[in-house]
This record gives structure tokens, C-alpha cells and sequence, in this order.
């Protein structure tokens, strides 16, 4: 295993163990497992996302919720679905783009050719990405009545955060550039996870918090940290834990929960 290797497991065992204090070692490490076996999959199940044609990928789709959706766009409005991130995500996008084509925030990959594979394979069954940095180019096609992804389940700095718990980590540094979106458009929100199922894969979606946003920022995204908690417990095993998600601590000053 490289170093870059065992540092991700070690990740993940440490956010398993924040997360799950009340599991024994040997459910954690059960878990912990589960969850490799399934990384070791994301990169076969992008390729399959990216290249299988769209008559193999339907065999394998499964669609649950997805009148929360369809029900918002019969009102002319945007859908802005919060993904959760799981590590089929890739083959996710794929497969929710045969249901309904969407749009996506998107950040470009360091290395040419997998930007290229990631790219153009994520537009095979969806219409076109929104660079990350293209605020007004999201809320402009959430305004157009667009489907549009973002995942706000990542630690994204102390910029635009607020502390709010996630599962037993109390003090969790959450994005609140998630509501801007809400706030902005003419959109409504679900949230959305792609689960792998003993004969597929399943996209799921969830109806978004009653009155959002609120304008109350802390407590509109400590709901959504509810909502991802429950459809991560879905599949806990397939979740991206080896993602640094405390990385950002209230304090400057206050330790690293990964030292």
C-alpha cells in the first residue's frame, strides 16, 4: 500500500471513530472494511459512468423519490439537489442524467487526460458543468429551470462556515455557500444520494427542509447536515470518509482531530 494510501485509511478511521464513539472496535472496524473494499471500486465505477453505453447503464438504475423532484419542475422552477458524497458518485451522475439531464458545479481535474475522461463523460446523459468559480452561471441555469447539483458535505474552509454538529463531531465547519443558491434563485431543494444495491445502483431522493433557507443561517445548515446524516446511514459503507471533514477547527488555535 503507498503512503498516500495508508494516509486515506488512517483518515477514515479517525473520522469513523468521531463519528461513531458509540460503536465498538470491532464494528469500526468492520466498517472501516467495508468502506475500502468500496474505494477500491470508485474507480472501476467511474470508468463504467464515463464509458458503458446507456442501454447497459438502465439495466443497472433504480430510481427512488424522484417525484420530488419532477413535481418542482412542473412548477417552473429549479431543482437544486444536494448530493451527498458517496464514492459512486461518478456513476451516480450517469445515472441520474438518464432520468432527468442536469447541470453541475464542477472543478477541473490537475491532470489532462483524466479532466478530459471526467469531463466529457460526465456530459454523456447530462447537459453541460458550471465552473466553480461561475456563481452567477449556477443561479443563472437554476433560473432556467435547470436540475443542478452541489455537494455540501465537505470541510471547505473557515471562509463562509458555521459551526454546526455532524454526527457526534459538535463543532463541524459547514459551508454556507450552499445557501446562497437557494436564496438567489427561483429554485426549490432535495437531497440526493446514489446507493449501490445487491442488483444496481439506486439514486434516492429526499424532499429539502420545510421553510428554506430560513435566514437563519446556522440552523439552515445544521438541518442540512441532519438530512446528509440520514442517507449517509443509508450505506454508511459507501461514504467518502477518507475526506479530512474537521480539518477546520472553531479556533486557529485549537488541535487537529487528525494528529
Amino acid at each position: 500500500m503507498s503512503v498516500l494510501a495508508k494516509k486515506r485509511v488512517q483518515i477514515a478511521k479517525r473520522n469513523l471513530a468521531l463519528c461513531f464513539p458509540d460503536y465498538s472496535p470491532a464494528q469500526r472496524q468492520k466498517l472501516l472494511a467495508d468502506n475500502l473494499d468500496n474505494a477500491g471500486m470508485a474507480l472501476l465505477e467511474a470508468s463504467m459512468g464515463w464509458w458503458w453505453p446507456t442501454w447497459r447503464i438502465k439495466k443497472m438504475a433504480e430510481f427512488e423519490g424522484y417525484e420530488h423532484i419532477e413535481a418542482i419542475l412542473a412548477q417552473g422552477k429549479g431543482v437544486l439537489a444536494y448530493a451527498i458524497h458517496n464514492m459512486n458518485l461518478e456513476f451516480a451522475v450517469r445515472v441520474a442524467g438518464l432520468r432527468n439531464p442536469s447541470v453541475a458545479f464542477y472543478r477541473k481535474h490537475n491532470n489532462p487526460l483524466m479532466e478530459y475522461m471526467q469531463y466529457h463523460g460526465r456530459n454523456r446523459s447530462n447537459k453541460y458543468m458550471v465552473h466553480k468559480r461561475d456563481v452567477r452561471g449556477l443561479i443563472q441555469a437554476l433560473n432556467d429551470g435547470e436540475i443542478c447539483f452541489y455537494l455540501p458535505d465537505q470541510d471547505y474552509g473557515r471562509v463562509k462556515c458555521e459551526f454546526v454538529p455532524f454526527f457526534a463531531v459538535e463543532q463541524t465547519a459547514t459551508t454556507t455557500g450552499s445557501l446562497l443558491f437557494a436564496k438567489e434563485a427561483n429554485c426549490e431543494t432535495v437531497f440526493l444520494a446514489s446507493i449501490k444495491t445487491a442488483t444496481g445502483y439506486k439514486i434516492k431522493v429526499v424532499p429539502g427542509l420545510e421553510s428554506f433557507p430560513s435566514g437563519d443561517d446556522k440552523e439552515d445548515v445544521a438541518g442540512m447536515n441532519k438530512m446528509v446524516e440520514s442517507l449517509v446511514l443509508e450505506a454508511p459503507e459507501q461514504y467518502l470518509w477518507m475526506h479530512k471533514r474537521f480539518k477546520t477547527r472553531p479556533n486557529k488555535d485549537d488541535p487537529s482531530l487528525y494528529d
